[in-house]
């Protein structure tokens, strides 16, 4: 395995100067002077629907993907790609459902949402939250993973190094605000597909070559589902008390037929439609376009796992022939995560300038995207709200721009040293676990307050606090309560008297309870809410061609789960 060679440079440095160049070429197109805090932090009118569904792809498939989630293609296989598939569909839901609430009643900032359906007090205590949220889980792992993967690519050493010029490039992007976020992303996710793919074709010639099988892709793709068929089922089997902890440690990451029952959707709709740092790109557009541009997202995500999940498979079937063993631990630690930076060092010269281009686009955009909701959260529903009502729109844009600076300069402290041991579960586990602590809380708020005009202020705070208490309960305490109960799905460690239920699985149970919980609140209070929102049922109507293009890709996820079931 080499390092860089020059060519391998001058395509880096060709991809940096022109999403660089190019970004600077759209934030001109509207000068400094002229931009509104709207323009700024919402891009109004200004993204088409392909723009809109390449940036939340872009900023979706991050370090947390092509790291994590080929980690986890490593330890467990195919099973892990329920959560791509399964995003497609929420975002379905999202696009016919969701959206048209948020624009009929020209939401533009989710605190915005609980503030006009709820309270102050919902919609600070949430902005508060998401901000913490965004800083210290999403932005610090992106840049953990992140540095670890371009690192161990570059022959390690650099770990710190490359945290601080990611971490400009970032800045640099996100200083031009959602428009120049939203164009530049249509290029990283060009860059990222492409490197995405070639990776993957390469991953499956190693796998070819070392069963002596040629440069054959196919016979490649053939030998991993004829020497790993485990890998290849998307249901993770219940272990028993006989279960080797590896097992175990699979179906607590994916447990099996349950999380199609809990978990998984909670995780996709409250992150497809609940979020400042994805709904951003289409609140500022008009429905078609919104609409259009999600779907077109949720249409590239059926994609996704050959790019970021089939490299970790092809290192686990390298790793257990006895390919890839310093790969996967460069530094004497051995880490799932290591998975796809292992096959990444393999590429040929120029692919694999091209693959650290599509790495580094990954990482940017995500951080870009993250960066500019913080600066839209702080900006619009605190610094306006509570510290400078009178603020011009100039402003307005200055204090995003020093948010942006500032919540970028926080994660890269808290990612120095790994402070918050993001490496110690792996990256993409650890994201999905800790988000889902307050997910089943801010869903349940969501969606009865979008669609049951009874739901009350009170009920909201309620659900809030009882559904990250609940979490807690669930994920921590709750095995001890009720010991070996299979209708919670627990799962065997070694030790008989020691139980864990799987975190999605805590989730589908902190959301029921939560959801029940709003509901007898609600029903305490008035019959007639003043604060509900008015649902006019033709604004659900979707267009013959948004249709097409909605029953073609449950035609592909039903296709998909025919063949992997």
């Amino acid at each position: 395995m080499e390092k860089f060679a020059l060519i391998d440079y001058v395509i880096f440095f060709v991809y940096f100067f022109v999403v660089a160049g190019y970004g600077y070429w759209i934030y001109r197109k509207k000068t400094s002077k002229d931009q509104t805090s709207q323009d700024y932090f919402l891009a109004e009118g200004s993204l088409t629907w392909w723009a809109i569904g390449a940036s939340l792809i872009a900023s979706n498939i991050s370090a947390e993907q092509f790291i994590g989630m080929s980690g986890n293609g490593f330890e467990v296989g195919i099973a892990v790609a329920a959560y791509e598939w399964i995003a497609a569909i929420a975002l379905i839901i999202v696009a016919v459902w969701f959206i048209p609430v948020y624009l009929k009643n020209k939401i533009f900032t989710m605190p915005q949402f609980l503030n006009r359906r709820y309270n102050e007090t919902t919609s600070l205590i949430m902005s508060i939250f998401w901000l913490f949220l965004y800083i210290f889980v999403n932005l610090t792992s992106i840049l953990y993973l992140g540095a670890i993967a371009i690192d161990n690519l570059a022959g390690g050493g650099s770990f710190h190094l490359i945290i601080i010029l990611i971490s400009i490039f970032a800045i640099v992007i996100t200083l031009g605000g959602m428009r120049v976020i939203g164009f530049t992303d249509v290029i990283q996710v060009v860059v990222l597909i492409i490197g995405g793919v070639a990776t993957t074709y390469v991953a499956l010639q190693l796998v070819s070559q070392h069963f002596g099988l040629g440069n054959d892709v196919l016979a490649g793709f053939t030998q991993l589902m004829k020497d790993s068929p485990e890998h290849f089922k998307l249901i993770v089997e219940k272990p028993t008390e006989n279960s080797t902890q590896e097992e175990i440690n699979k179906y607590l990451m994916l447990p099996g037929i349950g999380m199609y029952l809990a978990g998984i959707w909670i995780v996709n709709l409250n992150y497809w439609g609940c979020n400042q740092y994805i709904t951003q790109r289409a609140l500022g557009a008009d429905l078609k376009t919104a609409r259009t541009g999600i779907l077109f997202a949720g249409f590239l995500k059926l994609f996704m796992p050959v790019i970021v999940m089939l490299p970790g498979i092809a290192a686990y079937v390298l790793y257990k022939n006895g390919a890839l063993q310093q790969e996967m631990a460069p530094n004497g630690v051995f880490r799932a995560d290591n998975a796809y930076s292992a096959i990444l060092g393999f590429l040929p010269d120029g692919i694999k300038g091209l693959s650290l281009a599509a790495l580094t686009a990954a990482i940017v955009a995500s951080l870009a995207g993250k960066a500019n909701s913080i600066a839209t959260i702080f900006t619009m529903d605190i610094y306006k709200k509570y510290m400078n009502k009178d603020a011009t729109d100039r402003k307005l844009v200055n204090i995003g721009k020093a948010t942006v600076i500032a919540s970028i300069a926080v994660s890269v402290l808290f990612t120095w040293d790994d402070l918050l041991g993001i490496g110690g579960e792996g990256g993409f586990t650890f994201i999905q676990k800790y988000t889902g602590f307050i997910s089943p809380g801010v869903l349940a708020m969501f969606l009865l307050g979008m669609f049951w005009k009874r739901t009350t202020g009170a009920a909201a705070i309620t659900g809030l606090i009882m559904g990250f208490l609940l979490s807690v309960l669930f994920n921590n305490y709750a095995p001890a309560l009720f010991g070996n109960d299979t209708l919670l799905y627990t799962a065997y460690p070694n030790s008989k008297d020691n139980y864990e239920i799987p975190f999605q699985i805590c989730m589908g149970l902190a959301f029921a309870f939560t959801v029940l919980t709003m509901v007898i609140v609600s029903l305490a209070g008035p019959k007639v809410n003043p604060k509900a929102f008015v649902i006019d049922t033709k604004m659900f109507k979707v267009e013959p061609s948004v249709m097409v293009m909605i029953v073609l890709t449950i035609l592909i996820i039903g296709a998909l789960y025919v063949k992997f079931w």
